[in-house]
């Protein structure tokens, strides 16, 4: 779901950061999330790791949740927001791919 200025998602559910933008990012550019690839889109890998971005919100080894905080990083024509409660925002910047 995508709503305001910045296109807000809610993923309270249990797919991996990584998986979530990709869902965020497809669904603002109106396609499945399987044609977000090259060469029309750019590669996730191209501009952050996803495992790392993955662990970054996955709970300590000893089990016990992180603490909150934030990443974000440029995306297809985005600023992505992946924030600890698994939130995704999307702010459009002025290089989007046409």
């Amino acid at each position: 779901m995508t709503e305001g200025d910045g296109d807000s998602v809610d993923t309270s559910c249990r797919r991996s950061p990584s998986r979530t933008v990709i869902e965020a990012v497809a669904e603002a550019e109106g396609i499945p999330p399987e044609e977000l690839r090259p060469p029309t889109y750019a590669s996730l890998h191209d501009v952050v790791d996803p495992e790392a971005l993955n662990s970054l919100f996955e709970p300590r080894s000893n089990g016990t949740p992180r603490a909150g905080g934030e990443v974000s990083f440029p995306f297809c024509g985005y600023r992505v927001t992946v924030e600890a409660d698994g939130s995704i925002t999307l702010e459009e910047t002025d290089d989007r791919i046409e």
